[in-house]
């Protein structure tokens, strides 16, 4: 379709407004509930651990240290599903009552989409990951620890030592998630925050067995029974952290030959709409301790 034409018909006002319409659209991204869990969710109480080893079994059960022998200094979502996160963060961090927050990254890499030091305050950020040299790299971090969570998931740290816990697209490679979820409640503070967040991307041959039979939903009900299962969590949330916008509508061709500048203002906002709502999908369950 041509659409030159159609801004030698009307106006160039309504083409403005339009573009400033889908730019204040593709800024708004904001998280929203999908559920929330409680013990009548699932079948067990805290403790009962439902999954078999085939669940958490892996097409390739190599030790991760050679998989992640040499560092990736990519990322594993794009663009906007990074904005999304790390504004999501911001708002996270900002509700915390505190002057400084103890920030831990598990399963860290040379970038940890934190929201920069200064807009929020920091104390110490700690990486833990698999590859030494991309954590060398994460400017975010104050300290850093390498482990193979699979091989060893008890953490090294004191109890109540941070405020918040993330993980950012990692969660489905975990082979002792109960351990690494009793350990990251163990190490919050009382009413600090664990953020376990994911996509829809992930190295096959390691994400386990049951994650990759599921959907998305099913993803964040795995995620909130891990958090079910392993300690008291005082509140656990799914979050989607993409907001899908509506398309507009579109106007009558009588409305378009009236006015020509309304088709293109309507094709450019639909066309902002469908940037807005493709890309990587972003999700986030939410314990708090």
């Amino acid at each position: 379709m041509r659409v030159a034409p159609l801004l030698l018909l009307g106006t160039a006002e309504a083409f403005v407004a339009h573009q400033q319409d889908a730019r204040s659209l593709l800024s708004s991204l904001t998280a929203k509930t999908i559920c929330t869990f409680d013990g009548d969710d699932f079948a067990g109480d805290v403790g009962d651990w439902p999954y078999s080893a085939a669940d958490l079994g892996r097409l390739d059960s190599t030790v991760d240290t050679s998989f992640y022998a040499e560092p990736r200094f990519v990322t594993h979502i794009d663009d906007g599903a990074i904005k999304a996160l790390t504004e999501f963060y911001s708002d996270e961090f900002k509700r915390i009552d505190k002057e400084s927050l103890d920030v831990l990254d598990l399963c860290s890499s040379w970038i940890s989409h934190l929201p920069p030091n200064g807009e929020v305050k920091y104390g110490e950020v700690v990486g833990l990951g698999m590859n030494e040299q991309e954590l060398a790299a994460n400017k975010a971090l104050t300290s850093y620890v390498v482990q193979d969570l699979n091989e060893n998931p008890s953490l090294q740290f004191e109890d109540d030592s941070f405020d918040v816990v993330c993980n950012v697209v990692s969660v489905d490679y975990l082979t002792q998630p109960l351990d690494i979820f009793q350990e990251v409640h163990r190490i919050l503070r009382p009413g600090g925050i664990s953020l376990m967040s994911f996509s829809n991307r992930c190295f096959p041959t390691k994400a386990v067995a049951m994650w990759l039979q599921a959907d998305d939903i099913g993803r964040l009900t795995i995620v909130g029974s891990y958090y079910h299962y392993s300690a008291n969590w005082s509140e656990i949330e799914a979050l989607d952290l993409k907001d899908t916008k509506q398309a507009p509508e579109r106007p009558s061709p009588a409305d378009i030959l009236k006015n020509p500048s309304l088709g293109l203002a309507w094709m450019n906002a639909a066309a902002a709409v469908a940037q807005s709502n493709a890309g990587d999908p972003m999700y986030v369950v939410r314990g708090i301790k």
